[in-house]
């Protein structure tokens, strides 16, 4: 069996207990601290309730940030919001 990698600064994780994805900022004690792909309030998280991306899971953790966050900034006409 091979031993589980320890996620490091930078890497993009999924939280387990959430299901959310995140990149690792740093370390607060024993807990990593995350951030969304997109930005936004960090959260801590058990680093053994985290599992590192794959590249693919990566690609398509930030092209599902991108396709949310263009569906926010227009409206039902199709044309952007302020």
């Amino acid at each position: 069996m091979a031993t589980p990698v320890e996620p490091v600064i930078g890497s993009t994780v999924r939280d387990l207990t959430n299901a959310r994805v995140g990149v690792v900022r740093g370390r607060e004690g024993a807990r990593l601290r995350l951030r969304p792909l997109s930005g936004g309030r960090e959260w801590d998280a058990d680093p053994d309730r985290v599992r590192l991306l794959t590249h693919a899971e990566v690609l398509s953790a930030r092209v599902a940030e991108l396709n949310a966050r263009s569906r926010r900034t227009l409206d039902i006409s199709g044309l952007s919001t302020p």
